[in-house]
């Protein structure tokens, strides 16, 4: 396990594909996902100072706050509302450049402007969301949506 991360300078491209090394060498042979999902958190929120990283897990009819960096966050999200219910839902990542203009936001914290969602699947089902809150309008792109499921994929591998 890396103790360390080495924060990437350069285009978001390549700060993704200089973090995603150190991350799959921050979760190699640990086998709680909880530390892992903990460790994702604090590596995302530090290589990319977002407001808010974490993750909601599927528990019956809603998602359950799990491992999160950032502002305190909502504790539960039911089934199709908000961007991480509808995620969930649509069973895609979802990319909001304004979230006021979401139907059925829900605002865990007024600061949060634009938001990325991507589903994590196991076995073919939906079992949690990865969320990222952005201070700025529009912030994430398909680069985010590319390289934020390839990270998901490293901790949930199909």
């Amino acid at each position: 396990m890396a103790e360390t991360l080495q924060t990437i300078a350069g285009s978001r491209q390549e700060q993704y594909e200089g973090l995603i090394p150190q991350i799959a060498a921050l979760i190699e042979g640990e086998n709680n996902l909880v530390a892992n999902m903990a460790n994702v958190s604090a590596a995302l929120k530090e290589q990319f100072n977002w407001l808010w990283v974490g993750f909601y897990l599927v528990e019956d009819t809603e998602l359950v706050l799990g491992p999160f960096q950032g502002p305190i966050a909502c504790t539960r999200i039911r089934y199709g509302r908000g961007v991480c219910g509808s995620a969930w839902e649509a069973q895609r990542t979802l990319v909001v450049d304004d979230v006021e203009k979401f139907p059925g936001h829900i605002a865990c914290s007024s600061l949060s402007r634009s938001e990325i969602v991507v589903p994590v699947f196991q076995h073919g089902s939906v079992v949690g969301v990865l969320d990222v809150d952005s201070e700025e309008p529009a912030h994430f792109t398909e680069i985010d949506a590319r390289y934020l499921e390839e990270i998901v994929q490293l901790l949930f591998p199909e």
